[in-house]
């Protein structure tokens, strides 16, 4: 996963994953606007070359991507323009025995100097340990199902470990495969503990660097992968950033089916009240 160089300057990195699924399964999840939304950010696609592909991160935050290449259910690339220049983000799908395929991203860009390289890699370990890890539990228990998604985000005026452990206490959580159920005066929420276990060493090395950057000094890292069965089969995806001072706290949910569509509206009020009071200086949705 470290990034990777030519001759002419291009730079890279890439992520994989190996799901379940058939090629345009797999497809629908990484290539539409209603699959991306199931398992990562509120998301939009004009599925064509030339189109454009605009992800919600939150309020004022989207990312927009300009579609290059579009070559169903095999792969796309979109690009857009930050720092440090033209980025293109390439996606492929690539069919293996077994009912199942391999996603892999890669991100390419020009640059003269290592300045990104650390961005960039914390963005390739994003997509290994984090969001892959939901794209296949979305493919391996919902595929294909409506989903009613919302998050939402604060900012708490203590530490990120005490924010941190403040989350987890209210939800009871103990570990890895463990099952939590959230205490009283929280939003019901009852599930599993999704495991993050990582033992390529690149991943390994990238990880260090990324909690050293946040001064954390924790053994684990903020962050927390949840299957939920209440109060609708669903996943939960919640984590905290240290801001110098303030900690950012984000939680999204996904939730599916018709039991899904039916609790989110009232779910996605219940948690925001409850930042709101756990947070009180600021909360936003």
């Amino acid at each position: 996963m470290p990034v990777r160089k030519d001759d002419n300057g291009q730079r890279s990195v890439e992520a994989e994953i190996e799901v379940p699924g058939s090629p345009e399964e797999v497809w629908h999840a990484i290539a539409t606007g209603h699959g991306i939304s199931s398992w990562f950010v509120p998301s939009q696609v004009e599925q064509r070359e030339g189109g454009t592909v605009v992800n919600s991160f939150g309020p004022g935050m989207d990312s927009v991507a300009t579609i290059t290449q579009w070559d169903p259910p095999k792969s796309f690339t979109a690009e857009t323009e930050e720092e440090p220049g033209t980025v293109a983000t390439q996606w492929t799908v690539e069919t293996r025995d077994g009912g199942t395929c391999v996603v892999r991203v890669v991100h390419r860009w020009f640059a003269s100097t290592d300045d990104w390289d650390a961005q960039f890699e914390g963005h390739a370990y994003g997509w290994a340990t984090s969001f892959f890890r939901m794209l296949r539990l979305y493919l391996t228990h919902f595929p294909g199902r409506p989903c009613s998604a919302f998050q939402l985000s604060a900012v708490s005026e203590s530490s990120a470990p005490e924010t941190w452990q403040a989350i987890k206490s209210v939800l009871n959580i103990e570990g890895a495969g463990q099952r939590f159920q959230s205490g009283s005066g929280v939003p019901e929420a009852a599930g599993t503990v999704e495991r993050k276990e990582i033992d390529d060493p690149e991943l390994l090395r990238t990880r260090e660097q990324l909690l050293a950057s946040m001064d954390w000094q924790e053994n684990e890292e903020p962050e927390l992968l949840l299957r939920l069965d209440q109060p609708a089969p669903g996943l939960a995806h919640l984590f905290v950033v240290p801001m110098g001072g303030p900690t950012m706290v984000s939680i999204r949910f996904h939730f599916f089916g018709d039991q899904g569509a039916a609790v989110a509206h009232d779910a996605e009020r219940a948690w925001n009240e409850w930042l709101a009071r756990q947070f009180p200086q600021e909360a936003v949705q």
